[in-house]
């Protein structure tokens, strides 16, 4: 019977201290730094042609930085000056840098980049002279999401 009794002890023991499987911790939110890069689409967003190599250079850059990146689609707009509010709206919500892609977009930038000069606006593809643009071209040795990630890594201010 005390055999029994030392074989529960031990049994007991045993299965109190067995390394037991702990619940993983919960996931923790992404921490991003103060800074937005925003794009500026026609209204198929980030799902268009130009825009989606664009948007994944954003994001690549995102992942690097932890910038934010965020895009709004100039839905509705036809010509330079209906989208020209959708690109109002990103360069006085805070965004350090603006992204156009596409015809609409680099035209809204165009006619507005002017009144913004302490934002940094990017065009993807065309040309466009302005003393706070930036353009950016695909070539063999950087396509375009290379490129623009570049760019907005470029202009992510260093951390503190």
């Amino acid at each position: 019977m005390s055999a029994a009794v030392v074989l529960v002890v031990a049994a007991l023991v045993a299965w109190i201290r067995w390394p037991h499987d702990e619940p993983a911790p919960p996931p923790r939110a992404r921490e991003y730094l103060d800074f937005t890069a925003c794009l500026l689409t026609d209204a198929a967003g980030v799902l268009g042609a130009d825009a989606a190599p664009v948007w994944a250079g954003m994001q690549a850059a995102s992942a690097q930085t932890r910038a934010r990146v965020q895009y709004l689609a100039a839905t509705g707009a036809t010509t330079a000056d209906d989208a020209v509010p959708f690109l109002n709206s990103l360069a006085q919500g805070g965004c350090g840098v603006v992204i156009g892609t596409g015809t609409l977009a680099v035209q809204a930038i165009e006619k507005g980049a002017a009144r913004f000069p302490s934002v940094r606006f990017v065009v993807v593809g065309m040309p466009l002279v302005a003393p706070n643009v930036t353009v950016v071209t695909a070539s063999p040795d950087s396509p375009v999401d290379e490129a623009v990630r570049k760019v907005v890594v470029a202009a992510v201010p260093p951390a503190r």
